[in-house]
Parts: C-alpha cells; sequence; structure tokens
C-alpha cells in the first residue's frame, strides 16, 4: 500500500481507501467485519463514512433487513476500528436528511455541531480525522458553514473539516474565506470523479491544486461500471443500488473498450479505472465500496500498478471525448 499526504494536512491516506454506504446491506454486518479486516491487513488506514451512511430505506434491497433494522455505518465502523482507532483515518460527512425530522439536514452552524456530537458518538470516538460538508447548502452562507468547521477543529473534536462535491468555484470561495478570516482551511474535496464521469477535469481538480487541496474520489469504478463484465451485469450496479437507472449505452460501450484493453494488457479492468484516477493529481486516494473480501482484493492491484505513458493514454482515451457529455 502507498501513501499520500492530504492537502496541507498531516495526514497521510492509503491510495485505496474502503467507504462504507452500504455497509449491513451489501456486504451484510458480517461480512463488512471481514471487509473491515482485510482492509486494515492490507494496509488501507482510510475510511469514509458518513452520517446518511448504512441505515436509510435508500439502501434497501431484497433480502436484506429493513433500514430501521440495521445499525448506521457509522456504528458498524466505530465498532470494528475501535482496537485500532490510532492507526486509522476516519472520515465522516454531514449535510444529508437524517432521521425523521425534515429539519435534521443542512449545513447551517447548528445543525453542524449537532450532527458532529451525534457521529461522534456513533463512532464512538473523541474526534473525527476528517469532517466534510457533504453536499453545497445554497440555504446557508459558505461562510457560516466554514466557521462551524473551524469551531470544532479548534475544540479538538475534528482534526481537518473537508468538502465533497464542490465545484471548483466554490473551492475557491472557501480558500478565500479561510484565508481571510483565518479560518481552518479544507483539506480535500471529495468528487465524483472517473473514466466516463469527467466533469471533475473541467475545473475542480485544478481548482484543488492552486489552492493546496486535496481531491479523494468516490465512484472511481463508476458504481461498478468499470469493474468487468460480470460486475458490471450485476443486479445491483451503478445507481440501481439505491433505485436509479441503469448505465448509458455510451457508457456501457466505454465499458467494453476498458475491458478489451484490460484483458491486452494483463490487468483487471478495476486496476486499470482505478490506477488511472490515482495517476491524476491532485488526486491523494480514491474510495472503494467493495461489497466483499474477493472484491476487496481484486482492486487493491490498483496500488501498486504503475501506468506506464503508453498504458496510460491508451485508458485515458477511453470515453474521454465524451466529456463534454458525461458529468
Amino acid at each position: 500500500m502507498h501513501y499520500r499526504q492530504l492537502g496541507q494536512s498531516d495526514l497521510k491516506v492509503s491510495t485505496i481507501a474502503l467507504g462504507t454506504a452500504t455497509f449491513g446491506v451489501a456486504p451484510d454486518a458480517a461480512e463488512a467485519k471481514r471487509v473491515v479486516a482485510a482492509a486494515l491487513d492490507a494496509g488501507i488506514n482510510f475510511f469514509d463514512c458518513a452520517n446518511s451512511y448504512g441505515n436509510q430505506a435508500r439502501f434497501d434491497r431484497a433480502g436484506a433487513p429493513a433500514a430501521d433494522e440495521r445499525e448506521s455505518a457509522e456504528e458498524m465502523l466505530g465498532r470494528m476500528l475501535a482496537s485500532r482507532r490510532s492507526e486509522v483515518i476516519i472520515g465522516s460527512k454531514v449535510g444529508e436528511p437524517v432521521g425523521s425530522d425534515p429539519a435534521d439536514r443542512g449545513l447551517s452552524a447548528g445543525q453542524i455541531m449537532k450532527q458532529a456530537e451525534a457521529s461522534l458518538s456513533r463512532l464512538g470516538t473523541d474526534y473525527i480525522d476528517l469532517y466534510h460538508a457533504h453536499h453545497p447548502d445554497p440555504e446557508v452562507p459558505l461562510e457560516e458553514t466554514l466557521r462551524a468547521f473551524d469551531e470544532l477543529v479548534r475544540a479538538g473534536k475534528v482534526r481537518y473539516c473537508a468538502l465533497s462535491t464542490y465545484p471548483g468555484s466554490q473551492l475557491v470561495e472557501a480558500a478565500w474565506l479561510c484565508e481571510r478570516h483565518g479560518l481552518s482551511k479544507p483539506a480535500c474535496d471529495q468528487i465524483n470523479y472517473n473514466l466516463v464521469q469527467r466533469g471533475a477535469e473541467r475545473d475542480i481538480l485544478s481548482a484543488c491544486a492552486r489552492h493546496g487541496m486535496s481531491a479523494t474520489v468516490f465512484g472511481g469504478l463508476a458504481g461498478g461500471l468499470l469493474a468487468g463484465r460480470q460486475a458490471r451485469e450485476r443486479q445491483y450496479v451503478g445507481s440501481k443500488r439505491w433505485g436509479g437507472p441503469d448505465f448509458p449505452k455510451e457508457q456501457k460501450v466505454a465499458a467494453a473498450q476498458l475491458e478489451t484493453l484490460a484483458a491486452a494488457s494483463g490487468h483487471a479492468p478495476s486496476e486499470l479505472a482505478l490506477g488511472w484516477v490515482l495517476a491524476r493529481k491532485p488526486v491523494a486516494s480514491v474510495i472503494i465500496g467493495a461489497e466483499s473480501v474477493s472484491e476487496l482484493g481484486v482492486n487493491l492491484g490498483a496500488a501498486d500498478l504503475a501506468l506506464s505513458p503508453e498504458l496510460f493514454e491508451a485508458v485515458d482515451a477511453i470515453g474521454k471525448t465524451r466529456l463534454t457529455h458525461w458529468s
């Protein structure tokens, strides 16, 4: 496993991180415990979570316990990492709807403080290493959100704040506000980025680099599309994992092209797709949502894969001409 510094923080994160959005469903509770143990054994030190992961109805699947019968992903992860807490970096998020109260959402100062305490309790820890604003909140001034994060950092409850799915313009605004007011600057922006969804190349990656932030990536395999034919043809894949539509035809064509290239190069499609993401600056880590120990093992190969210039160009060409159509 390799490690990279996260922005201007002192956090060094594994280039492969483990995501937990569907913990309790896929993987189920027992397999999730095995996946976390295997991740730790492989050298993964970065675990991504949120206050809205695990026990929400949007993650329901046939054969899995109902949402109200499942633990939250934070509870599961906190318990699994308790004995290794000082060795790992836990990221969580605030902003998405949680609970039955419609007011329990957003990025107001009060909501951030309330949800931070709840996440600390569920995780069973005194501090969160990396606390993200899950999505931009158009109803709350960005300065209010950043000041609340800064207060949590100064109180020792959060080591570093971060953003998630923020566009380049708001990254620039955040950096400017933090510099002007002496606030804790976000260490990274967590983004959806892969071979067939390249919107981040328009301005997000350059904004991160220009302002000393890293990018951490979710969706590096486009929800399984780029993990090989067997994975992309599963019943629950892509946005279908939470009730959305199937992949567009054009994306399936790109996935088939990747599979052909992978066979010729002797690598798994997932290795090429994740290796390509990790070769892009300023990406520090790519988050994988492995549903089993075996899936985790396949994806770990990307951590040690150094794409040759020729292979990088071949992978990069897949889907590139459709950059303006796929966000």
